[in-house]
């Protein structure tokens, strides 16, 4: 996983309609993100693939993260899942090259739990 800005889509599962984009910042093991409601904060580990070659493009990763809101829906008819409430995520997935996706689940106000999917792409290098 390549230290970079990275687009990122959310999806919830579970049968809750939800979805959510943004970007992330990942430098070593350290992400911090967000979009126009929500800001997230948190850390990852990877672990690449092997090749006869030494390290591959492609490997797994795994972190958690903790997303806050910061600005309040104009649509009063909007009812957003995390509701101005502290949400914690644990994630894992894979890579390859400058793309993750990943799967994972997301403890809401402490005693509700939804999966969630998000891909990501790597937009820049630093």
């Amino acid at each position: 996983m390549k230290n970079g800005l990275y687009s990122i889509h959310i999806h919830m599962l579970d049968g809750v309609k939800g979805r959510d984009s943004g970007v992330l910042i990942l430098r070593d093991g350290v992400l911090l993100g967000g979009g126009p409601y929500f800001w997230s904060r948190g850390a990852y580990t990877i672990r690449n693939g092997n090749s006869n070659n030494g390290p591959s493009k492609h490997g797994t990763w795994k972190g958690e993260l903790v997303t806050n809101q910061h600005t309040p829906f104009a649509d009063g008819f909007a009812r957003p899942l995390f509701g101005g409430v502290e949400a914690t995520s644990g994630f894992s997935g894979t890579f390859s090259d400058d793309t993750a996706e990943v799967f994972g689940t997301v403890l809401v106000a402490g005693h509700r739990s939804l999966g969630f999917r998000a891909s990501l792409k790597r937009l820049a290098e630093f």
